[in-house]
């Protein structure tokens, strides 16, 4: 994901980076070659507008902005391969070939533009677009006149709907691709690709009065980033490079037009291929609030960073809402959700099980005798995280990857309290150690495969449990590492067991208990967020989001999540419901 340069980043952008770079750490520990980008959008009239209104030029304002987002990235411990920017002289390179490319294969043209046109949301729109005088999206519009050269993008409904046809998985989730297709079957016009009230962009080549329309410049990031020079887009179409097409475009759901229209538009033009998948996930409301910099409920990463932790905020981003849906943030949901199954299920499961071995087994990994019916149960869980994590990872279902590894944790805590190894040392010392390997190993596969959530708390796990160590620079799926390595996903199978007389360390606090953050001293906004229901106007799949909250009410229910929070998501679930559509007849 790129992301524009209007603003100092947010819970949003944070959330979209963790995500991605979750995905991109599991496919690396599955053994494949990734290409992870990340970068800023740098150019358009907002920009001019903002660089104006703090007294420096486009360019210093631009560069302090982007470092902000490479700063976040770096402290949310992202892996990205490659941070663009688009005022990068290889990126501008390639945006003059591209629309050279265009206006060579007779898809551009000069004209004159008259319309309406968003500078918030860097967007043109027809009149019935428009909602009580404002864009879709709230943003005040003005209306333009000005002489404009344009995209045949009218050109492009038939391929478009051919391509949604015969690709059903082009555009994720299934409820997004429904909005796309209504927008294209509704018919497609020309699109203006070229502005001359402003001058930070590209210069149109041939016509320097002219500007590139910004979309078309920041979309053009994608093939800047691929890994390859781009020098001849003829050569580039005829024997791409290895990471195109790219695998998935990840964006919020405000953008997905540009994504799923514009952009596959422009490639089929200039005869490259399109993406094989556009994810588009939802918006965060602060505690059922839109989140407002007005309103002043706007949540900094930092912020969560420095009162919570790398692993905790990593893990809340990935699992505290289904990924594709809209979520909400509350300091109450996080802790809640990080305590009960880091702190309370996970944490202290690891302490327990090492503490016995230390205590019972002289600090190494026991021999396992006979295994009986429920240790293989819970080994069969265990490895068959793995195969179920792979179906997620493959469609972007990235908060199901800690979910599938939090059922496991509670089979582990279930099993220990029914095993009970530390009576059974005074009774069946054999089954004690059985016992006590069947948990180690469970924990192994566990640990493993949150390396791409809580990469420094699964290698302290790693480390606890006598996993050797990744070499270095491919630590928890920093860069790909081969089949054969102990800590990689190929591992996570009876193969790869701990042996028997391994050492292991000492159990020391992987995942401290939250302790709640005390309230600002500043006084809280007059009205209540939580009586504030603006949120449902914002979902347009009610269906989903009611089976989105239900699930979320299941989970807090089973972690014994804290009885408030329990119960201000059941009024949500039930707020929900309440606008589903009622049968008839």
């Amino acid at each position: 994901p790129i992301y524009y340069v209007n603003d100092k980043p947010h819970i949003g952008h944070a959330y979209t980076t963790v995500v991605c770079d979750a995905l991109a750490r599991f496919q690396r520990l599955d053994g494949r070659p990734v290409r992870f980008v990340t970068g800023t959008d740098e150019h358009g009239q907002k920009v001019e507008q903002s660089a104006d209104k703090a007294g420096v030029s486009p360019q210093e304002f631009v560069d302090g902005v982007s470092q902000n987002f490479r700063g976040l990235a770096e402290a949310l411990a992202c892996t990205n391969d490659d941070f663009i920017r688009t005022t990068d002289p290889r990126h501008t390179a390639v945006v003059r070939l591209l629309w050279e490319r265009l206006a060579a294969r007779g898809h551009v043209y000069k004209g004159a533009y008259e319309g309406w046109y968003s500078v918030r949301d860097e967007t043109f729109y027809a009149e019935g677009e428009l909602v009580d005088g404002k864009a879709p999206t709230g943003a005040e519009v003005a209306w333009v006149s000005e002489p404009s050269y344009f995209f045949r993008l009218s050109a492009f409904q038939g391929p478009l709907l051919e391509l949604y046809a015969e690709r059903p998985d082009f555009i994720a989730p299934p409820a997004r691709r429904n909005e796309v297709l209504r927008f294209v079957e509704g018919g497609l016009t020309d699109l203006s690709i070229s502005r001359t009230a402003f001058s930070w962009g590209i210069p149109v080549p041939e016509d320097p009065e002219h500007v590139i329309y910004v979309w078309l410049d920041a979309l053009t990031n994608y093939l800047s980033a691929c890994g390859s020079p781009v020098e001849d887009l003829e050569a580039f179409a005829a024997s791409p490079p290895p990471f195109w097409p790219p695998s998935v475009h990840v964006v919020g759901k405000d953008i997905l037009r540009f994504h799923c229209v514009f952009w596959p538009a422009f490639l089929m033009a200039a005869g490259l291929e399109v993406p094989r998948r556009v994810f588009a996930h939802g918006w965060w409301t602060i505690e059922g609030a839109k989140m407002s910099k007005s309103v002043g409920n706007v949540v900094d990463p930092v912020d969560l960073l420095r009162a919570y932790g790398l692993d905790a905020t990593r893990y809340f981003l990935t699992a505290g809402v289904p990924f594709g849906g809209d979520g909400d943030f509350s300091d109450d949901a996080l802790v809640s959700l990080v305590n009960a199954h880091l702190a309370n299920q996970l944490g202290n499961l690891l302490h327990r099980t090492l503490t016995l071995v230390a205590k019972n087994c002289g600090g190494a990994v026991p021999e396992p005798g006979a295994r009986a019916q429920e240790d293989e149960a819970l080994l069969g869980a265990a490895y068959a995280l793995l195969p179920a994590c792979r179906r997620h990872a493959a469609t972007q279902a990235a908060h199901r990857l800690p979910e599938e590894c939090a059922a496991v944790v509670r089979l582990c805590n279930e099993y220990i309290d029914i095993q009970a190894p530390w009576k059974l040392r005074k009774t069946d010392e054999g089954r004690m150690r059985t016992v006590l390997w069947t948990l180690l190993e469970a924990l192994r596969c566990v640990a493993t495969l949150l390396q791409p959530v809580v990469p420094g708390a699964a290698e302290r796990m790693l480390d606890q449990l006598g996993v050797p160590a990744a070499p270095a620079g491919c630590e928890a799926g920093r860069a790909t590492v081969t089949p054969d390595h102990p800590r990689c996903f190929a591992r996570v199978c009876p193969e790869g067991a701990l042996p028997a007389g391994a050492p292991v360390r000492k159990p020391e606090p992987v995942f401290p208990r939250i302790e709640t953050r005390a309230a600002p001293e500043e006084p809280a906004p007059a009205a209540a967020p939580a009586e504030d229901d603006s949120w449902l106007d914002a979902i347009t799949d009610v269906a989903a989001a009611v089976a989105a909250q239900g699930d979320k009410v299941r989970r807090l229910k089973a972690d014994k999540a804290d009885k408030a929070q329990v119960e201000r998501e059941v009024a949500k679930l039930l707020k929900l419901k309440a606008r589903l559509p009622q049968p008839t007849g």
